[in-house]
């Protein structure tokens, strides 16, 4: 009861919130330059099997609320007798989301996920599901240029453990088979972006520090970052339709457990990625798949496959 009530509270703030501000701070979509950005932590938690970042959206949007849905493919081994890769995990995430303009260089960023995640063994197929850890971040503009082309953000944030941490699933060969970390956990994050005419360049990176939960366990502190160019193919007053590719990196450093490092609990993976923006007015979709070019996750107990991600937001 607790946790529903903390979400009706978020989201009725929220609305109210952008209600208040709209008439001083919202922004037209004119052009291509209404184009945005949000970060997006982890879904869920620790090592990069099963909670990586869907990485950092360019929304045409500058304030908004949506949905978005995020999928992750990854391979593991049954058991640590076999040395194959032959288990298939599957990480899906439908979240809630919101960035809200406070002034004009101050907004507020929260995503509220709902996973529903399964992995195949040779036992059978196990799955878990239900509402994962609330993430709130400040976002505030440090530069911008007199012509536009150039832009930094910075943001804090915090994450708040709604989502269920379960100690047992901590034994498998992926310990981020999880719907939380059971942790106040704690993010920095910047952003570039260059953008002329058409063509738009976003440079990311966010860090997060995790810290211990209630069971003594401690999932290892993320390191994300991101490079991704825009081309807008058409637009005009009403609409825009833009092409976007790049790359994704993501480091992820030792769990812990009573403060003892945990083996094969760290790694690394670099993604490519590919996809589409578009808006209509006040409605904005977009679609991204990343493939890996780099994986070594869990000492190669895990290798990633692929994400895939869509998002509806309507302006506000």
């Amino acid at each position: 009861m607790k946790k529903i009530i903390l979400i009706v509270s978020l989201i009725i703030g929220t609305v109210i919130q952008a209600k208040i501000i709209k008439d001083s701070a919202y922004i037209p979509q004119k052009s291509f330059n209404t184009i945005d950005f949000d970060f997006d932590d982890c879904d869920a938690c620790g090592c990069a099997a099963g909670n990586g970042s869907s990485g950092f959206e360019s929304l045409l949007n500058p304030q908004f609320i949506g949905i978005k849905y995020f999928a992750q493919h990854y391979k593991a081994k049954e058991n640590l007798f076999v040395k194959d890769l032959t288990q298939d995990q599957y990480f899906n995430t439908i979240q809630l989301w919101g960035k809200i303009p406070l002034t004009k260089k101050l907004s507020v960023y929260a995503s509220l996920p709902f996973h529903f995640h399964e992995k195949k063994t040779m036992q059978g197929d196990i799955r878990i599901n239900g509402i994962g850890d609330l993430n709130v971040m400040g976002i505030y503009q440090l530069m911008r240029s007199k012509d536009n082309f150039h832009q930094l953000n910075g943001g804090l944030g915090v994450k708040i453990p709604l989502g269920k941490f379960d100690e047992k699933g901590i034994s498998g060969v992926n310990p981020s088979f999880q719907l939380g970390t059971g942790s106040w956990d704690y993010q920095a994050a910047l952003n570039y972006k260059f953008q002329k005419n058409k063509i738009a360049v976003l440079l990311n990176t966010d860090y997060t520090i995790k810290t211990e939960n209630k069971k003594k366990y401690r999932f290892g502190n993320q390191w994300n970052y991101a490079a991704t160019g825009f081309y807008q193919v058409a637009g005009n007053e009403k609409s825009i339709f833009s092409l976007k590719t790049g790359v994704q990196g993501e480091v992820y450093a030792q769990n812990k457990q009573f403060d003892e490092a945990l083996p094969n609990t760290a790694g690394s993976a670099l993604y490519g990625k590919l996809g589409f923006e578009a808006s209509y007015k006040k409605f904005s979709l977009g679609s991204e798949v990343m493939l890996p070019v780099y994986t070594h996750l869990a000492g190669g107990d895990i290798e990633a496959k692929s994400r895939f991600s869509i998002f509806l937001n309507i302006g506000i």
